[in-house]
């Protein structure tokens, strides 16, 4: 019998896209295990994160503030020492917060040496990981330049290591890799060998894992009360996915790319500048697409099974009866729409989530499988959270809204008729081709029911009417008869942007100095 909740199991996997779960309508690829966890909570069909980008879309589900509110504005800009994350507002209620798996927030290292903590401190550590116990932290980027430089271990490479795959670095040489006809290891970085089996047995791999790591946390936590962040770090690339989900999808199985001609000979210029990315520009090739969408596919499906192995221990500790269970992802993936790769931008691949919230409580008993229609963010989380611990919501720093109301088919209070999110692009290729100084590449989008309005300073607005253009393919911000609504879009949307308080970033050398490391380290994408 449900009752209270008493522990909360946040899912998170990197790079999933909305409609990419049959629950959510796609053709073929299913889901089952994910579909009926739909059946017995609440679907959130218009769910949208602060920012297209993993590290600041994580910030601000983490803190429960926008991008510019908490300052974590990139990856590898640190979310500053004095942000409060969710293991600050649950501890004081008892609740042990882990994390297995990713995160993608660096420390505030300044902030720390400010202030005289000691970064291997218990406290240090808390700051740092930021505000999770650090039962299994992996990040789920590890090629082999970035892991010699940072000479710290990867407990999953320890582990590969145990079992016999021998190398300096097995995650990428295994578990991202394939293998030649001739012996030859083929790298996950190359988009080329999306479609080829990795290296690993499948009980090896990441997906595999961080379900086993998961699991092990709920085991050993018994009947003390827990908040886990089990953070996937798949269907990220490398899109890499062991046998047999490397072969499960052909071309039969995708769905046609999303994309127009009058999108590249009417682009706005940022978007253009993005269309010239190096994974935009490969993904735009139909067979360098089908390719990649075997990999990505598979690991989609591979996440569903796991999740199915995940649901079924739940079940047989009966944690279904005081668990609250939260499955998303931090952003999507174009996958070749739009002419672009990756994420980054506004369109609704890449700002648009999959949400589904099960609810022990009776009181969710009315609302279990449905489809909630109304705008959520990724900023409501946290204060749901609360709410289902604490029965109350502090709302003097959250900017979010619980959806508890929602869930429990209360009638809530007035709710949000929009939707806004924002990026730093200082760290992008796009920023150099436009010669946009660091501290101007910044980009805003608020969306309602009926339109899509995005900024980008120092460039006109972009406008797109969803209800006749839904797909995003005719950019009317230049057209003058839709002056009126432009208006009335970017009036809402400096509203919005003012009702926050923004911090100070990273200067402009910071950024290209960070940017350039990010190259050092090896992290390419979009190679062919």
């Amino acid at each position: 019998m449900a009752g209270a909740v008493r522990n909360i199991l946040f899912i998170m996997c990197d790079q999933l896209r909305w409609d990419y779960l049959s629950c959510y309508g796609h053709p073929s690829l299913q889901t089952p295990n994910l579909d009926w966890l739909a059946t017995r909570s609440v679907r959130f069909d218009s769910s949208y994160v602060q920012s297209p980008v993993c590290g600041p879309s994580r910030a601000s589900f983490y803190t429960g503030r926008t991008v510019f509110s908490h300052g974590s504005t990139w990856n590898r800009v640190p979310l500053p020492v004095g942000e409060l994350t969710v293991g600050d507002y649950l501890r004081p209620h008892g609740i042990r917060t882990a994390v297995v798996g990713k995160t993608h927030l660096f420390p505030d290292v300044d902030g720390m040496m400010r202030l005289g903590v000691d970064r291997d401190s218990e406290i240090g550590i808390c700051i740092a990981e930021p505000g999770f116990d650090p039962y299994e932290r992996d990040d789920g980027i590890h090629p082999s330049k970035m892991v010699r430089r940072s000479n710290r271990t990867l407990r999953y490479n320890d582990w590969l290591r145990e079992l016999g795959y021998v190398s300096e670095n097995p995650w990428d040489e295994y578990a991202n890799s394939a293998e030649g006809a001739d012996g030859t290891i083929l790298s996950g970085w190359e988009l080329r060998n999306s479609n080829l089996p990795a290296r690993v047995k499948e009980e090896h791999s990441e997906t595999a894992y961080m379900t086993d790591r998961g699991i092990e946390f709920i085991t050993e936590m018994g009947s003390q009360p827990w908040f886990l962040h089990l953070s996937f770090i798949k269907p990220h690339w490398p899109y890499m996915a062991p046998a047999p989900y490397h072969a499960m999808y052909g071309p039969t199985s995708f769905v046609a790319a999303q994309r127009s001609d009058q999108e590249r000979e009417h682009a706005h210029p940022v978007y253009r500048a993005f269309q010239m990315h190096d994974v935009s520009l490969t993904l735009s090739d139909d067979f360098a697409r089908e390719t990649v969408l075997r990999g990505y596919m598979g690991l989609v499906k591979q996440i569903d099974d796991h999740m199915g192995r995940l649901f079924r221990f739940l079940k047989a500790q009966g944690r279904f009866r005081d668990t609250m269970i939260v499955f998303t992802s931090d952003h999507g993936d174009y996958l070749g729409d739009h002419w672009l790769g990756e994420k980054e931008l506004f369109h609704e691949q890449a700002v648009r989530i999959p949400l589904i919230i099960y609810d022990p409580s009776p009181e969710s008993d009315a609302t279990r499988n449905t489809a909630e229609p109304r705008f959520v963010e990724a900023i409501d989380l946290l204060p749901t959270f609360l709410e289902a611990i604490a029965g109350t919501v502090d709302s003097s720093r959250l900017e979010g809204q619980s959806l508890l109301p929602l869930i429990r088919g209360r009638t809530p209070p007035a709710w949000r008729d929009a939707v806004f999110s924002e990026i730093d692009y200082s760290f992008y290729p796009a920023r150099e081709t436009l010669s946009v100084a660091p501290s101007q590449a910044r980009g805003y989008m608020l969306r309602t029911n009926q339109w899509k309005y995005v900024e980008f300073k120092g460039y006109r607005p972009q406008l797109f009417d969803l209800e006749n253009d839904p797909h995003e393919f005719i950019d009317i911000g230049d057209v003058p008869e839709f002056e009126p609504a432009r208006r009335e879009m970017r009036d809402r949307l400096l509203t919005r942007l003012l009702d926050r308080r923004n911090r100070v970033t990273l200067t402009d050398q910071q950024v290209i100095e960070r940017a350039a490391q990010e190259r050092v380290n090896g992290i390419v994408i979009g190679q062919w």
